[in-house]
């Protein structure tokens, strides 16, 4: 099961199941995935056994609502500040040479560099025993809510930003839960998003590089991400396709656990503050800046795979530059 959510044409905010490519069937008595997540909880129930209760008589046009823009991201808080967005990278079988290669002008031998020491740790450690805690993955933070960007909408890059370029990847949202456990309640595609030209530079600007805009979704999967996942990642200029790639995911792909990643996220007490939302990007092998694509104002992103029904499509947007003064009192 896959849901949405999304705004009616007075501005309110509805989840619904997709029952098909054209079709919405809202939720009753709920307005959020969030909303959902927590009733679920509360009732000792699964989203999709929730869902399934609250599922209503009406439909919903899906595509009129994604031609008036009116999808939002899979998961949103009242408040933005408490919706985290992290990540993790070097975490799937090709990253490794994918970083290898943003890298290579600059470091002629990549296997001594400190990222291929990463992802040789995660391949050997990344995938622990049962009850065994695996080696720590690559980590940052790149925002809250207010950086994830509608389906759809534009992703601003500042004006201060080297590049822009896309990063298709799978994303995990979770809800705390009342006594600080974190709930996993789903998985979407996403555009983590990220200046990888500030990145190459020196690989401790990566925590700079990562605080951009994201995207998500629009659709929300429900249950457990299948060992495989497959798609498509494509950059339209004018209209056209100027490149295309498929990319893998899921852990049959990765050198990483999903349960390992989890751990090394929430162990922190920071993370499991009850009420909080959080979506973690998994890492991906696939970008198109690896293969030598510079990215520019008003090109459009494409990430898809059928697992997770609609594309998730957002248009690159230079901010003007904005001046900032600090103050003294």
């Amino acid at each position: 099961m896959r849901l949405v959510q999304f705004k009616d044409t007075a501005g309110a905010q509805h989840v619904a199941v997709v029952e098909d490519q054209n079709t919405l069937i809202p939720l009753k008595g709920v307005s959020t995935t969030r909303e959902l997540a927590t009733i679920a909880l509360a009732k000792g129930m699964t989203m999709i056994e929730k869902a399934k209760i609250r599922m209503g008589d009406t439909t919903v046009d899906y595509n009129e609502v994604a031609r008036d823009g009116r999808l939002l991201p899979p998961i949103t808080h009242v408040d933005p500040a408490h919706f985290l967005v992290t990540g993790t990278g070097l975490t799937h079988l090709g990253s490794a040479s994918a970083r290898a290669n943003m890298h290579k002008a600059d470091n002629k031998d990549a296997n001594e560099t400190d990222s291929m020491k990463m992802f040789r740790m995660g391949v050997e450690g990344g995938k622990p025993k049962a009850g065994e805690h695996g080696v720590q993955p690559e980590w940052f933070y790149k925002g809250d809510g207010s950086i994830v960007a509608n389906p759809g909408a534009d992703i601003p890059s500042p004006s201060f930003a080297l590049d822009g370029s896309e990063e298709p990847e799978i994303a995990a949202v979770y809800v705390i839960d009342h006594d600080g456990t974190p709930v996993r309640i789903g998985f979407a595609i996403g555009n983590e998003f990220s200046d990888h030209v500030m990145e190459r530079q020196n690989y401790l600007y990566l925590a700079h590089s990562k605080l951009r805009h994201c995207a998500m979704g629009p659709e929300l999967l429900l249950g457990d991400l299948p060992s495989h996942v497959e798609g498509t990642s494509r950059l339209y200029r004018d209209g056209k396709v100027i490149w295309e790639k498929q990319f893998v995911s899921g852990e049959d792909n990765m050198s990483h656990s999903i349960a390992n990643l989890e751990y090394h996220h929430f162990k922190y007490d920071l993370f499991r503050r009850p009420g909080d939302v959080h979506a973690h990007f998994f890492g991906t092998a696939t970008l198109s800046f690896a293969d030598g694509v510079t990215t520019k104002d008003g090109d459009e992103f494409e990430i898809e795979s059928p697992l997770f029904g609609r594309p998730i499509r957002n248009r690159l947007m230079v901010q003007a530059e904005r001046p900032v003064t600090v103050k003294a009192i």
